[in-house]
């Protein structure tokens, strides 16, 4: 499923919340139930997403030319806001994910249930996941 697909398919699940404010911020907040526990050991200061409120942890690693996410965060909403970005990007080469735009924040209407701090620490997440995908994308280059 390419990464326009996933957006299309969170899109959609958001739909049928019909904008209702409360059960958009249960569903985040369970979809962050459903990430995969981060390891404790990988908790760590270099793996803080700068610039969040929030605690929030991202680990990447590449496995078989494709960048796969870790991630975690301390507060329940924003756990649900990282995992929607694992969802997307997980699993995806270096150059979709560097390449990729990310448009399901603005079309299930994200800045209506978050505040402009979570928005810039969204932002930040995303910056850090192209970022990774970079990094990792040039160590693969190097070592061929």
């Amino acid at each position: 499923m390419s990464i326009a697909e996933k957006q299309q398919d969170i899109v959609e699940e958001f739909s049928m919340l019909d904008g209702d404010m409360e059960m958009t911020i249960n569903y985040i907040m369970e979809l962050g139930e459903q990430l995969p526990e981060m390891d404790e050991s990988n908790k760590t200061d270099d793996s803080i997403v700068k610039g969040c409120q929030s605690k929030v942890w991202l680990m990447a690693s590449e496995d078989s030319g494709n960048i796969r996410f870790e991630a975690d965060s301390n507060t329940a909403i924003t756990k649900g806001l990282v995992s929607l970005l694992v969802r997307v990007l997980d699993g995806e080469s270096a150059d979709d994910i560097m390449n990729a735009e990310i448009t399901f924040p603005e079309n299930i209407g994200m800045n209506r249930f978050i505040g402009t701090q979570r928005s810039n620490g969204f932002a930040a997440m995303i910056k850090q996941m192209k970022l990774y995908a970079l990094a990792l994308s040039s160590k693969t280059q190097t070592d061929a």
